[in-house]
C-alpha cells in the first residue's frame, strides 16, 4: 500500500514507477480498492487535483505525480455536542474506536433525546477543533457495553460500511446467560423477524420476512450461584441482527442474565450482561489490521467475581452442535 498524509482537507500520495501510465480510474479500482462512484462525484467538486490541477478520474497518471483527494472538509456534527466523558480506544485521522458505557444511546432517536454517545464524540471533535459529522458504523443496544467504530470523514465510512455489509468486521462477545449450556461450542442458524406483539422485541421467525442471523458461541465457564446455574459464553457474530444475540440466547432457553426483556428471571442484574470485548476489522485507508481488545465494566466485573466464589464447574469436551 502506498503512503497516504494528510494536509489540511487533503489526502495526497505520489504515482509509484509501477502505475505510470494508468488512469485514475483504474487505479482507484485496482490497487487502492476505492469505490469509483464516491470520487466520480468527488471530481464534480473540484476534490481532486493532479499536479495542482483540477482533474476528473479519466486523467492518465505519470509516475511521481502528486495526487490529492479532499475529504476533510468541515461540516455540521449532526448534533449539538455535550460535555459528556468518552473513553476513546483507538484513533487517527481517518477513524475512532470508543468505549459504549451501559445505560447509554448510541444515537438519538428522536430530535429531543439527549445524552447519548453521538453528542458525547461531537463534544470530544469540538475539544479537538474538529468539524466533522459523526458518522457511527456499527451499533450496540443501550446496555451493552463494549465498542463503538466512528468514521471521521465520509470516505473512510463508505468503506468501513462496505466491510460491515461484506461481514469482514469481527465482534466478539461475552455473555452470561442463564441455566447450563449443555454442548461447549455450537452454531446458531436461525432467521431473526419483529414481534408482532411487542413494539421493540424480536424473535426467531420462519416469515418470508426474516433476515438470516447466525452465532458463533464457545462456553468459556459454568457457574453454580445462589440463584442457579450461569454459564459464561464467548459469542461471534456472522450476521449483525437487532438483538441478534440476545434473541439467539433466550431462544435455546438461556437467556443473558439480567435480560428481562427475554426471559430472564433468575439471576438479579440491572442490565443484559453482555458485552462486546473485542472488535477487529482492516483499516480503510491503510489496511493494517486494527484489532482492539475492550476492558470489562465494573459491574461485569463484580457480578465475575461473584460467580468465582461459588463452585466452577469445567466444560467438558463435547462436539460443536448447530441449533435449528
Amino acid at each position: 500500500m502506498i503512503r497516504m498524509e494528510c494536509k489540511g482537507d487533503w489526502l495526497q500520495w505520489n504515482v509509484p514507477p509501477a502505475w505510470d501510465n494508468r488512469t485514475l480510474a483504474e487505479v482507484i479500482e485496482q490497487e487502492l480498492a476505492f469505490p469509483l462512484s464516491f470520487f466520480q462525484q468527488l471530481a464534480k467538486q473540484g476534490g481532486i487535483l493532479v499536479q495542482q490541477k483540477r482533474r476528473n478520474i479519466h486523467t492518465v497518471l505519470k509516475a511521481g505525480d502528486r495526487v490529492r483527494f479532499r475529504i476533510f472538509e468541515k461540516e455540521p456534527y449532526g448534533l449539538t455536542p455535550e460535555p459528556l466523558p468518552l473513553e476513546v480506544l483507538f484513533e487517527d485521522e481517518h477513524l475512532l474506536v470508543a468505549a459504549k458505557p451501559a445505560g447509554m444511546a448510541v444515537h438519538p432517536t428522536s430530535p429531543d433525546m439527549h445524552g447519548t454517545l453521538a453528542h458525547a464524540i461531537a463534544y470530544y471533535y469540538q475539544t479537538q477543533g474538529l468539524m466533522r459529522r459523526v458518522r457511527l458504523v456499527n451499533r450496540l443496544d443501550r446496555d451493552t457495553t463494549g465498542a463503538c467504530l466512528v468514521a471521521k470523514h465520509h470516505l473512510a465510512h463508505v468503506l468501513l460500511d462496505q466491510q460491515l455489509r461484506e461481514r469482514a468486521i469481527q465482534r466478539r462477545y461475552v455473555a452470561y446467560v442463564e441455566g447450563n449450556v449443555a454442548n461447549d461450542r455450537g452454531t446458531i442458524d436461525l432467521p431473526i423477524g419483529r414481534d408482532r406483539h411487542h413494539p421493540t422485541r424480536r424473535r426467531v421467525s420462519r416469515s418470508p420476512h426474516a433476515k438470516p442471523a447466525i452465532t458463533h458461541y464457545d462456553v468459556l465457564a459454568r457457574y453454580r450461584s445462589l440463584h442457579g446455574e450461569v454459564t459464561k459464553l464467548r459469542l461471534q457474530l456472522e450476521t449483525g441482527r437487532t438483538h441478534q444475540i440476545r434473541v439467539h440466547l433466550s431462544h435455546l432457553g438461556h437467556p443473558i442474565v439480567g435480560d428481562t426483556l427475554y426471559g430472564a428471571r433468575r439471576v438479579p442484574f440491572p442490565r443484559q450482561a453482555l458485552h462486546n470485548e473485542r472488535l477487529a476489522f482492516a483499516h480503510p485507508l491503510t489496511k493494517e489490521w486494527i484489532d482492539i481488545a475492550v476492558p470489562y465494566p465494573s459491574d461485569l466485573l463484580q457480578l465475575e467475581h461473584s460467580l468465582q466464589e461459588a463452585d466452577q464447574t469445567p466444560p467438558s469436551n463435547d462436539r460443536p452442535k448447530k441449533a435449528h
